[in-house]
């Protein structure tokens, strides 16, 4: 299944406001990743300026959906969101397994 990297750039704003849309930003995550749809996610560490969440589904739109409907971007935390298609090539779920001499 296609994969697709969800980025978060945070406002200025974004750690002092976190915590009153954290509970629902979390549950949302929760519920993605039950239906299959959200693979990873976590915030940017050291700084803490934004975040990063990987999905998987048909399209890009399993990504944008969670975006347009998540608490932080609603809100105003999230300055800028964007998503980008990802070719997996190692790992267990990767799409397109590449392996060395071609197997």
């Amino acid at each position: 299944m296609p994969h697709f990297l969800l980025f978060y750039e945070g406002a200025a704003d974004y750690l002092a406001r976190r915590g009153e849309f954290r509970a629902e930003h979390l549950h949302r995550a929760w519920a993605a990743q039950a239906r299959g749809e959200l693979v990873l996610g976590g915030a940017y560490a050291d700084p803490v300026d934004g975040a990063l969440l990987i999905f998987q589904g048909k399209d890009a739109r399993v990504a944008e959906q969670f975006a347009e409907s998540d608490p932080y971007v609603r809100h105003g935390l999230v300055a800028r969101w964007w998503v980008r298609p990802w070719t997996t090539v190692v790992g267990d779920l990767a799409e397109t397994p590449a392996r060395p001499g071609g197997s």
